[in-house]
């Protein structure tokens, strides 16, 4: 067997020396480059230069160093094909039979803060190694192909079971590394992609979606038993709920990433448009809100989200903006809920919300501000994207039209009533009141195909507490049915956006019943 070659030239060095070391130890020729070859050699490893191989220096500040024939013939050719065999000879190439390329960290110094600048940026564009990996995917039926430290055991034994031999890597394993080495250039691509069209365009919609994944986390099944499901983290650095420890109790089911996305969101929004509060509770029921809150305490925002609608809070997901105190812990007692996620937890707050069998309580910190980004909703035959943050009302241009007047703590009040509102599903409607040291919901009307019905929803919910209370709805009203329902519960003061040609009706049914009524000019629906 002529003498087996290994290519190495990695930008994360994690793990190179021990590869290099067992692969020299097995008998194969190191090839490598640069900062690698260097880690390499001063590990006491023998190395042959990349520039030796092709006959060629490195050029252009390193720019053009394996982008030869010398490195991909060696790696293209088929070795069970005379013509290419026969044609690697002529030219005096050899095989390169294992490939070990990471990549140039783009994703990382995109995500630098202060940004760098644009041609800092593209020196990280990687143009070589994609080509190799490329390159050695293509051909795995004769290249080993690796591209992350976690897959350089594994190849190791099964060569050291075959005393170095590349026919020990079995075709099912070179299958495995080839579709993970396609799957990097892929997401590669894509981030350069996306960071580019950012910086280079700059438009709120992107003009193509260009979507990457790490890997995926299997569920046991999907919103129902017969659905099969995962997790898929968004590529490079883990973020959200991709980043969220988990303490205890058994694996997240896909419906609890649902309802945390949807608490997370809440909770997030909350931290914008409330932020003189300095505590927020989010309860979560099949990713509608059934109760929130802000307080001056922690305890109180608990009680007071739980309050809204205790019996739709049976199995909840909740949310929390700042560390879990062992007070609230204490106050949520026995409550069945079947997640929770927060900043963090008191090592006794942990201990009390643990000695429940499958709570789990998830520690995502920090939970920052929610800003507007772009989602994702893929539909039959496409996806649909729109940019989604808190609701972007300007404060300062919303009006009471009716003779009876708002203060500040009114708007106060609204300001919370919608952020809520916003994470409803339409047609929603949302009663809430002012608490001894915050705010919070006393009744919530989602996802009814009747605005009225949604009103008396809400208004069930809210029972006595309705009476005083502040509606908000996420659209107008098209008829002074609502207004009236609102009236016949006790409700004082209406949020709507306004805006249908019936407005004036709903104006004077509301100053007929002597309520207030502001007009945001923004709607808040939700599907």
């Amino acid at each position: 067997m002529a003498q087996p070659c290994a290519l190495l030239s990695v930008w994360d060095k994690e793990g190179i020396i021990d590869l290099g070391r067992s692969l020299s130890a097995l008998g194969w020729q190191i090839l490598s480059t640069g900062g690698t070859a260097r880690t390499l050699r001063e590990a006491g490893l023998e190395v042959t230069d990349v520039s030796e191989a092709t006959g060629h220096p490195e050029v252009f500040d390193g720019r053009v160093k394996t982008l030869h024939p010398a490195v991909h013939g060696g790696i293209l050719a088929r070795r069970n094909n005379e013509d290419d065999m026969s044609m690697l000879a002529e030219l005096g190439y050899g095989t390169i039979d294992l490939v070990c390329i990471n990549l140039y960290p783009f994703e990382d110094t995109a995500a630098r803060i202060p940004p760098v600048s644009n041609s800092e940026l593209i020196e990280m564009i990687d143009i070589g190694g994609p080509t190799m990996v490329r390159s050695a995917a293509k051909n795995h039926a004769d290249v080993v192909v690796l591209t992350d430290p976690t897959q350089y055991s594994g190849v190791l034994d099964s060569l050291a079971q075959a005393d170095g031999n590349p026919s020990g890597v079995s075709q099912e394993e070179r299958q495995s590394l080839a579709l993970a080495a396609f799957q990097t250039t892929a997401a590669y691509d894509a981030a350069v992609s996306n960071e580019l069209e950012n910086r280079f365009i700059g438009q709120d919609i992107p003009s193509r979606i260009h979507l990457s994944t790490g890997e995926q986390t299997s569920l046991r099944y999907g919103e129902n038993p017969h659905q099969p499901a995962a997790f898929y983290p968004a590529a490079g650095e883990f973020t959200g709920l991709a980043a969220a420890v988990q303490h205890g109790g058994k694996p997240l089911s896909y419906n609890n990433y649902l309802d945390l996305d949807g608490a997370l969101k809440l909770a997030r929004s909350l931290q914008v448009t409330c932020s003189n509060e300095p505590h927020s509770c989010v309860i979560i029921k099949h990713t509608n809100p059934c109760g929130a809150a802000v307080d001056q305490t922690q305890v109180g925002a608990w009680k007071n989200a739980l309050a809204s609608d205790p019996e739709s809070a049976f199995g909840c997901v909740i949310s929390f903006t700042q560390t879990v105190e062992k007070a609230t812990a204490e106050a949520i007692g026995d409550h069945f809920f079947e997640c929770m996620i927060a900043p963090g937890y008191k090592p006794e707050a942990l201990e009390i919300l643990s000695s429940k069998k499958n709570r789990r309580m998830l520690t995502l910190n920090p939970i920052e501000p929610r800003v507007e980004e772009v989602r994702l909703r893929q539909l039959d035959g496409g996806w649909l994207a729109q940019v989604q943050g808190p609701p972007g009302i300007d404060w300062g241009q919303v009006k009471c039209v009716t003779d009876k007047q708002t203060d500040d703590s009114e708007v106060a009040l609204a300001r919370f009533g919608s952020t809520v509102l916003a994470e409803v599903k339409s047609n929603a409607i949302l009663l809430v009141a002012r608490t001894e040291t915050g705010c919070a919901t006393v009744g919530v009307g989602p996802g009814q195909t009747s605005r009225v019905e949604a009103v008396r929803i809400a208004a069930r919910r809210a029972g006595d507490r309705a009476r005083g209370s502040m509606m908000v709805s996420d659209a107008f009203f098209p008829f002074r049915d609502g207004i009236d329902t609102a009236h016949e519960i006790g409700v004082a003061t209406v949020v709507q956006p306004g805006g249908s040609m019936r407005d004036q009706d709903s104006i004077d049914a509301a100053n007929e019943h002597g309520m207030a009524m502001l007009f945001t000019s923004t709607r808040l629906f939700l599907h």
